[in-house]
C-alpha cells in the first residue's frame, strides 16, 4: 500500500456501525472508521481506529495532492477531477466525547441553516487585540469592530496580532497609489518575501481589482501582470482587492482575529490533534 495514497477500505470489524476505512496520508498515517466512503450528499461521522489491519479489502486508492492539518481541521485535495476535496473537522461533544466530521464543499452548503455566525468579534475573540506599526501614519482604527489597538514597531506590515509575545499574523495595507508605485519600483515583491517568513500574512488593496486597469501612467495590462506575477511567486501570501477602506478595514480584522483563532487551537490537547492517535 503507498502511503502517500489516499486510501479507503471495507472495515473488517463486522460489529462496528461504522463500515468504511479511511488513512489519511498525515503524519505516521490517520486512520479513520467512516460511515461512508465519501461525504456524498451529507457530512460523514467519523471515528479513530487504533491502526490500519494487515489484511483488508482495499476498495479505493487515490493519489493526494495535499493533506495539512489547519487549526482543528484537516483539508484533504486528491489527485482526480471530481470528488477530489474534502475537510475533516475535529470537534467535542457537550458530554466531552471526540467528535470527527467529514466534509465536502457541497455537503457543507446544504447544512440546514442554525449554524452560529461571528457578528461584530472576530472568530469568537471577545476582545481582538491588534497591534499597528508606529510608521503607520493614519492607522485604522477598528472603532466599528470594537478591536483593541495599540502600537510598535513591527517587522514589516502594518497590522499584526501575536500570541504569548509571538507573531501569528501580518497585514500590509496599501492605497491604490501606494500599490501601483510598489509594484512598478519593485519595493512589495521585497515586502511579500518578508511577509512570507511569517506563519500568515497577506496584502490588503483599498480599491477594487478593476482599478487597476484604469492607472493613468503605465499600460493596464503591464500592471496586471506585474500582479500576477507577484502573486504567483509568492503564493502564501494573498493579494486581497477590498474596494475601499472600510472594506479594508473590515478584512483585516477578520483575517486578524481568524489567525489568532488558529493559534490558540493549536494549543488543543491530543484528543483533537489530528497526528495523535487514537483518543
Amino acid at each position: 500500500m503507498d502511503r502517500s495514497c489516499f486510501v479507503v477500505a471495507r472495515n473488517p470489524d463486522v460489529d462496528s456501525t461504522l463500515p468504511y476505512l479511511i488513512r489519511l496520508p498525515l503524519g505516521g498515517g490517520l486512520v479513520l472508521k467512516t460511515g461512508d466512503d465519501w461525504p456524498h450528499t451529507a457530512r460523514v461521522y467519523c471515528h479513530r481506529a487504533e491502526e490500519w489491519p494487515d489484511a483488508v479489502d482495499i476498495l479505493q486508492q487515490v493519489p493526494v495532492r495535499s493533506c495539512s492539518r489547519r487549526g482543528a481541521a484537516v483539508d484533504l485535495i486528491l489527485e482526480r477531477g471530481r470528488n477530489s476535496r474534502s475537510q475533516f473537522v475535529f470537534t467535542r461533544l457537550k458530554n466531552g466525547r471526540e467528535a470527527i466530521f467529514w466534509q465536502t464543499p457541497r455537503t457543507t452548503r446544504s447544512l440546514r441553516p442554525g449554524i452560529r455566525l461571528p457578528g461584530r468579534r472576530a472568530s469568537g475573540i471577545g476582545r481582538l487585540e491588534i497591534v499597528a506599526d508606529t510608521r503607520e501614519r493614519y492607522p485604522y482604527r477598528f472603532a466599528h469592530q470594537k478591536a483593541v489597538v495599540g502600537r510598535e514597531a513591527l517587522p514589516v506590515g502594518d497590522y499584526g496580532v501575536k500570541h504569548e509575545g509571538r507573531i501569528v499574523a501580518l497585514v500590509e495595507r496599501k492605497s491604490l497609489a501606494d500599490f501601483a508605485q510598489a509594484l512598478i519600483e519593485g519595493s512589495l515583491a521585497f515586502q511579500m518575501a518578508h511577509l512570507a517568513t511569517y506563519p500568515r500574512a497577506a496584502v490588503v488593496v483599498e480599491a477594487p481589482y478593476a482599478a487597476v486597469f484604469k492607472h493613468e501612467h503605465v499600460s493596464a495590462g503591464w500592471l496586471a501582470d506585474l500582479v500576477g506575477r507577484h502573486q504567483a511567486r509568492y503564493p502564501a501570501v494573498p493579494l486581497v482587492f477590498c474596494g475601499t477602506r472600510p472594506l479594508a478595514e473590515e478584512w483585516v480584522f477578520r483575517f486578524l482575529g481568524a489567525a489568532l483563532a488558529l493559534a490558540l487551537e493549536g494549543e488543543a490537547d491530543d484528543t483533537v490533534d489530528p497526528e495523535s492517535g487514537s483518543g
